[in-house]
């Protein structure tokens, strides 16, 4: 059955949410403010990279069953499914900036006639849906005309269109079971199981999810650190662990720590929101105190290959936070870069995606080209290319001999039959 949906923001995961929607064959509504990003996507420039998301927005666009305005009132009347995508950013002390979800209860305060089921999609702290709900009546929206949805994504960025094709759990957070209807609806040719909780329940699923997973990789990193100290080879040991059907493998790739746009924010604002009950999370706190000094291991071990880092010329192969995304937020790459240029080292670096960054580097469009004259290289984002890598012609390029691996991608075995010395966590 086909659906009328309007999608409120037009960043990843409303680009992504609205090209699947689309594609499941409802007509979707995708609004944003922002002028100048609805006019590229009505020309078919998608402002973000993600594989396989440009094709379904383009193929969506020509059968009409997407569409994108900056006319949100209107769409709004006119759909009586919304969803809420819009950005909630993480403070310093953790907690969250909700003023794009306050502009959102704002416009429907001014638009809002008749039933509206508004599905939160952006992830908010546990108890926002529960305000939104509150809010919304105390704003002079009859409760009668909405029900508010915590319908969380659990999307991959590089994997996004699959996931999002292919979820392994679907969950829906409702006050009562009148809109659970809708949303299988609305998902009728997607096969999951169906998680059904409260409003607060969906949304500390979607934190839990994703401290679990930045533990298993915290985890994993610390063990990396007694590996190191004991001459044990760090990837034996994960293997291990992967095949025990307890644990699994995924997530268990030891390296320079975990960022990107979830990962940072949620394990941070979970931590805020159990102090608020004054909880202390202890292994929320281990878990961040682990990632945020994983990085200085490998400066550690590299500034005592070299003596010291000031004037040194040091290439890096990555940008992005992880492979098959242009997105940089909290990019371990970046930290680590950050960190080098305080030292006074020179970057020079090259990312197949990312081009542009707001620091003083220089960014090659060639990945040997980088290499020239190089005392280093750091590996700091596990790009396929650079798991296949002609390793002589590395050899001709740079001038010193020193290859970090901080995503454990490279056999040290062969890098080392180059002449080249290998810097790595718990590598033998």
């Amino acid at each position: 059955m086909m659906m009328k949906i309007c999608v409120i923001g037009t960043g990843y995961v409303g680009l992504t949410t609205g090209a699947i929607l689309a594609d499941l064959g409802h007509e979707v509504f995708c609004v944003d403010k922002d002028k100048l990003k609805i006019e590229k996507l009505t020309q078919g420039e998608v402002p973000i990279y993600e594989p396989g998301l440009k094709e379904l927005i383009l193929r969506n666009k020509k059968n009409s069953h997407l569409h994108f305005s900056t006319d949100i009132q209107s769409v709004i009347k006119d759909c009586p499914i919304l969803f809420i995508t819009v950005g909630t950013p993480t403070n310093e002390d953790g907690s969250q900036n909700l003023t794009a979800i306050n502009d959102v209860m704002d416009t429907l305060v001014q638009t809002v006639t008749s039933h509206k089921t508004i599905i939160t999609k952006s992830t908010v702290l546990p108890g926002t849906n529960e305000w939104i709900q509150q809010s919304l009546i105390e704003k002079g929206i009859d409760s009668s005309l909405f029900d508010v949805v915590s319908n969380p994504e659990f999307l991959r960025e590089g994997n996004a269109v699959f996931d999002m094709m292919n979820p392994d759990k679907i969950v829906i957070g409702v006050k009562s079971s009148k809109p659970i209807q809708v949303i299988k609806a609305l998902y009728e040719k997607l096969h999951a199981p169906y998680i059904i909780t409260s409003l607060t329940g969906a949304e500390m699923i979607k934190y839990a999810s994703n401290a679990f997973l930045a533990t298993k990789i915290s985890f994993i990193n610390e063990m990396a650190r007694i590996c190191d100290a004991y001459g044990v080879e760090i990837t034996d040991i994960a293997n291990a662990l992967g095949r025990d059907k307890r644990i699994g493998p995924s997530f268990l790739n030891a390296g320079l720590g975990y960022g990107g746009s979830c990962f940072p924010k949620d394990v941070s604002a979970l931590e805020y929101a159990a102090k608020q009950k004054r909880i202390v999370p202890e292994v929320l706190m281990a878990v961040q105190n682990v990632n945020d000094s994983q990085i200085n291991l490998y400066i550690e071990k590299l500034t005592r290959k070299l003596t010291n880092l000031d004037g040194k010329k040091i290439t890096v192969w990555g940008l992005a936070f992880k492979p098959e995304t242009d997105d940089t937020r909290e990019s371990r790459s970046l930290i680590l870069i950050n960190k080098l240029l305080k030292s006074g080292a020179e970057i020079h670096a090259y990312d197949p995606i990312v081009h542009l960054i707001e620091f003083p580097i220089t960014i090659h469009q060639d990945m040997y080209e980088a290499l020239k004259e190089a005392d280093a290289l750091i590996i700091a984002t596990e790009w396929d290319q650079f798991k296949t890598v002609d390793w002589k012609k590395v050899k001709g390029y740079m001038k010193g001999n020193i290859v970090v691996d901080g995503r454990n991608i490279i056999d040290p075995k062969i890098v080392m039959n180059h002449q080249f010395e290998y810097i790595g966590v718990a590598r033998q």
